[in-house]
This record gives structure tokens, sequence and C-alpha cells, in this order.
């Protein structure tokens, strides 16, 4: 009997370690205010929620302030606790947005985050769009996180959201695609496949068990 790590638990070992790597990964790059909205697109309205974590040790987060660039309408989701503010130009476009914790609030306390929506339209004709943010801390201690660059590279990197959805509803032949029947011939093989598959692989098992049978008699 061999006392030897089996090549089964080694690749078991190296896939728990990997996992591990990749979430403390995730981990450190959540550690930065971030926004998100997957259905952004030009020219459409979405919802961009950001996410704000508190990275202090002692002070909690008590105020959060959005740049926005020149949206046309914005409406904030109401957040327990909090109080939204939208500032406009002489235009009347958006240029900022607020949330500040309502006093007897704790705000976003250490170890803790925030998520704050936002509805905003129509989104620019352009492949990203910057959101520099100001994070206020009880202590008295302003974060701005403004800088661009690679976010592995800077300390306080700017919220970035890039306009994904516009691969999705004017990329290619897109309306093209979306009116044209289905065809389920590629669904139906696939699922023939991996009926096989599911076959062979309750074959192969019953083959590996019988064999474990014999080797012990």
């Amino acid at each position: 009997m061999s006392h030897g790590i089996s090549p089964v638990l080694r690749r078991g070992l190296t896939a728990t370690f990997a996992a591990g790597f990749v979430l403390a990964a995730a981990g450190t790059a959540a550690a930065h205010v971030s926004v998100s909205a997957p259905d952004a697109a030009p020219g459409h309205g979405a919802v961009a929620t950001f996410s704000v974590p508190t990275e202090s040790d002692t002070a909690a987060t008590t105020s959060v302030r959005i740049t926005v660039p020149g949206f046309s309408t914005a409406r904030t989701e109401p957040v327990p606790g909090w109080t939204a503010k939208i500032d406009r130009n002489d235009k009347g476009q958006v240029t900022a947005v607020t949330w500040t914790a309502n006093p007897g609030s704790p705000g976003i306390r250490p170890g803790e985050f925030q998520r704050f929506a936002v509805s905003l339209g129509p989104f620019p004709d352009s492949e990203s769009v910057a959101f520099p943010a100001e994070q206020t801390y009880s202590d008295g201690t302003v974060v701005r996180w403004n800088e661009t660059g690679d976010h592995d590279s800077v300390e306080h990197p700017s919220p970035v959201l890039a306009l994904t959805g516009a691969e999705a509803e004017h990329g290619g032949h897109g309306d093209e695609a979306a009116a044209a029947p289905a065809d389920d011939s590629g669904d139906t093989t696939a699922r023939w496949l991996g009926g096989l598959g599911l076959a062979l692989g309750a074959l192969a098992l019953g083959a590996g068990v019988g064999a474990v049978v014999r080797s012990r008699r």
C-alpha cells in the first residue's frame, strides 16, 4: 500500500488552493468603490449600482458622492437610513448624486459594505463611463476614488462602467438574429451528446466498482 498522496487527492488539493487564491484576489478587488449595470447601452437608460465598502478599521462611511457626467435623468432608489441628493448644472443635466447617512444611522460600519442604486439615462455614445467618487468617514477622512488606469496599479481607481449592453443591443446583426426563428437542431444535438456522455459515464463507473470488488476478493 502506498503512503504517498494519490493523484486524485493531489488534484483536489491543487484545485482547493487555486480556488482560495481566486477568492482572496476577488476580496482585494472588492475593497474598491465599484459600479455595475449589465444592461447599460449607449442612448438608453439603465440602473447603475454602486458598491461602497468601508476600508477603515475604526470609522464608518457616512457620505458617498458620485460624479455623474451629464445625464439627463436620475432617480435614486431609497436606502433605509440614508438621504439622497441629486445635483444639476444650469442646463438641467445631472452632475452628481450624494448619499448621506441620516442622524442616528450607523452608516457603513467597518467590515461592511452598502449598495446604492440610481436609474440614469441616456448613457453616452462611448465604450465606458467613469464615475469619480468621494467617500467620507465619520472621523472626517475623505477618500477620493478618481484615479485612472489599471485598477491593480493605482491606489484609488475611479469606478468605471463598461457599456457591455451596447454589443447586445446594437452590435452586429442583433435585430435580424432576434427576428429569425430559433434553430433548435444544435440544442437537440447537445442534449443527445449529453445523454450519451451520462450513459458512458455510468458504464465506466460500474466497471470501476467491479474492478475494486474483484481486487478485494
